[in-house]
């Protein structure tokens, strides 16, 4: 690192310094260490390896850090750089104005789906080298994406608003007129586009907020180039004044989503649909993923939105019968022309929305794999997904895979049939660990229970994640319970430190 901070002393505009210190830092960026924060890691000890090199480069690259890393980095890096500095070392050209940088306007350039923004802000060196930072916020990514693709984005952390999308990408243009020029022109042109004046202040909501949602999310889908912008963002969000405002998205509660599904089931759109049993449950899944996987916006519709609800949540997460598979697209159909009607998207992105639907209908019949294909017993899965979550399927059946045969009841006279059980329940789900567990005491018994509640819930979803690992590189099934077990009682009732200690046990080597 300090080798490539030697690029710092050929620099002569602060711009380009602050953009060779924010490629230097994000070289860790978005890296997990198995024990504590890989800021600390990694970005701490880089202040004293520098402090101790003492040389032009070294107190180059500390004077950026204590302006664009992290704050226990920036305090670190500034009592380096002074003690460098009043030991005789030669500070850069730049120095002086590294971070002297004040921002001007902001805009947003936006498609009329909602799914993304490409938010411009520019800024200046008291009125020199001005630059402008693009930033895209994707509200399709952001909102539930997967392990196929990406993993899950977790919950907003204690005290954070709820996000409205991801950062996925950035860069930097010193053209300011020439990009605004290009967006005002698209803006004007473009049936599909709006480009608009964004006040300062809400963009700095929006930006912090998808920024957060972005550091918060392991392997984040941020484009290949992204984490060397990371710290040059973050510094550039920063300044940009504070008060603004997220948008809010509606609360849809029970009441209000069946609400919108009866409305949609009695319009003209709904109309020629054929099995109106089938049709509301699905218009039911529809609105309950634009409520929790779409920001709370059920009403939304894109050719994004459409091909990540039917190609890959719905194969992913819905147990559906037959009827409902052959009418999910066509339901699908009636709500893009319904709801885009109420949400003023223009004709043509109707019309678009719906070319992205067929063709993906053609692909969903592959993408979508009812477990009866797999001949899995019908009952059988009704007993492991009361709640239709197709996703949990592998997760409870390697929990519970004991759910046929007879049982004697322990300590009790008679035999129970265990093909009669609720796994679902409590009670039921004991007698069935009991009959995998024949002679435990009743501390294993409990401890199995406890793991076995946590798979059935995929909470936390790192568990699984685990198991699934631990599976692959060869360990018996009993084992893995057992090594899960122990990270339990080790670390149950901390979740940052039980997330920590399966990244751990999720490498752990084949067994010989």
């Amino acid at each position: 690192m300090l080798l490539h901070a030697r690029e710092l002393l050929a620099l002569r505009s602060p711009l380009d310094a602050e953009l060779v210190i924010s490629e230097i830092l994000g070289s860790w960026w978005g890296r997990r260490v198995p024990d504590g924060d890989v800021e600390e890691v990694i970005g701490e000890p880089l202040v004293d390896y520098a402090r101790a090199a003492g040389t032009p480069a070294a107190l180059a690259l500390l004077i950026g850090m204590a302006y664009m890393g992290t704050p226990r980095q920036a305090a670190k890096a500034e009592g380096a750089a002074l003690e460098l500095m009043e030991n005789g070392v030669a500070r850069p050209g730049w120095a002086d104005r590294v971070g002297m940088v004040a921002p001007e306007e902001c805009y947003v350039s936006r498609d009329v789906y909602g799914d993304q923004d490409s938010v411009v802000c520019t800024y200046t060196y008291g009125g020199a080298e001005r630059h402008a930072l693009v930033i895209l916020v994707d509200r399709n990514k952001g909102g539930a994406v997967h392990k196929a693709g990406y993993p899950f984005a977790p919950a907003a952390r204690p005290g954070r608003p709820p996000s409205v999308g991801m950062v996925r990408d950035a860069w930097v243009s010193s053209r300011v007129d020439t990009l605004l020029d290009h967006c005002r022109r698209e803006g004007r042109e473009n049936p599909l586009m709006r480009f608009e004046e964004y006040d300062p202040r809400d963009a700095k909501a929006l930006l912090q907020s998808a920024l957060d949602l972005t550091d918060d999310t392991d392997d984040p889908p941020v484009n290949e180039n992204f984490g060397s912008y990371h710290a040059f963002v973050r510094a550039r969000v920063d300044i940009l004044p504070p008060g603004g405002r997220l948008p809010q998205a509606p609360v849809h509660g029970r009441d209000r989503r069946a609400t919108i599904a009866a409305r949609f089931l009695a319009s003209d759109e709904a109309d020629g649909l054929s099995d109106l049993s089938a049709a509301s449950r699905c218009v039911d899944r529809i609105i309950d993923y634009g409520c929790t996987h779409d920001f709370g916006r059920p009403l939304r519709v894109s050719p994004i939105k459409c091909e990540m609800f039917l190609l890959d949540w719905l194969p992913r997460k819905v147990l559906l019968s037959p009827s409902e598979q052959e009418a999910v697209p066509h339901v699908l159909a009636a709500w893009v022309r319904w709801a885009g009607k109420r949400t003023g998207l223009p004709e043509e992105g109707i019309r678009a929305t719906l070319d992205a639907l067929w063709d993906a209908t053609a692909k969903f019949a592959e993408a979508y794999r009812d477990p009866a294909a797999f001949g899995l017993d019908r009952e059988l899965v009704d007993r492991l997904l009361p709640d239709g979550d197709l996703e949990a399927l592998p997760r409870r059946a390697f929990a519970l895979p004991f759910l046929s045969g007879t049982h004697r009841r322990s300590g009790r006279h008679g035999f129970i049939n265990l093909s009669t059980l609720d796994p679902a329940d409590p009670d039921d789900r004991r007698t069935i660990l009991e009959f995998e567990h024949p002679g435990a005491d009743e501390e294993h018994i409990v401890a199995h229970e406890r793991l076995t509640e946590r798979l059935w819930d995929g909470e936390p979803p790192q568990l699984w994640e685990t198991a699934r690992s631990l599976l692959d590189v060869g360990y018996e099934r009993h084992e893995i319970l057992h090594k899960l077990i122990d990270v339990l009682d080790r670390n149950g009732d901390e979740p940052e430190a039980l997330r920590a200690a399966l990244r751990v046990l999720r490498h752990e080597p084949a067994p010989e």
